[in-house]
């Protein structure tokens, strides 16, 4: 059996990844990594379906553990990917989707040098900071501090093998649908 392919998908807050993942999931009979967080949830986030939510005792026992591919700290929470089930799935040859920002990206390439990396970007600063806002799911501070992050984050965007600009939910979708089949 094939070994399956980790895609990571990569993106500032905002800019319509996880949609993006949602919609591709399926269709393209992956399995998505629900990566575990120590940030609280947003409302109508659903522990174990969007995220694994513990606390940071508990996540600083898993990394003491060795139970995460890669790790680290965004926006003073820590988030992380489990090795265990990651790696049962890709040697089961299915595909595996996992959302995590560039020092996760980084992490994944040097463990698989194959991993296919995708960054989603957005048409512009000023149209990121309108969805966060539309969002309506942080304070001004935690939007500004998500906005630097992004500008940080967007100057890493050579190190992916491929950047889409969402400006249209349905166009960024179909192409990095067209990249995921014509890389897999």
């Amino acid at each position: 059996m094939e070994k399956g392919k980790f895609i990571v998908i990569s993106g500032p807050s905002g800019v319509g990844k996880g949609t993006i993942c949602n919609k591709l999931i399926n269709e393209l009979n992956a399995w998505y990594s629900v990566s575990t967080t120590t940030r609280s949830p947003r409302e109508g986030e659903v522990d174990g379906v969007n995220y694994y939510f513990i606390s940071k005792e508990e996540f600083e026992k898993k990394i003491k553990d060795g139970e995460f591919l890669e790790y680290n700290v965004y926006n003073n929470n820590y988030y992380g990917t489990s090795k265990k089930i990651v790696l049962d799935k890709m040697k089961q040859g299915v595909n595996v989707f996992s959302e995590i920002d560039v020092n996760g990206a980084h992490n994944i390439k040097k463990i698989f040098p194959d991993a296919l990396l995708i960054y989603i970007a957005p048409p512009s600063m000023e149209v990121l900071r309108e969805r966060l806002i539309r969002r309506g799911t942080e304070s001004e501070e935690k939007i500004n501090q998500r906005l630097e992050i992004a500008k940080k984050e967007l100057k890493e965007v050579d190190f992916y093998d491929f950047v889409v600009v969402n400006d249209d939910l349905e166009t960024a979708t179909n192409e990095v649908r067209n990249i995921i089949l014509k890389e897999i």
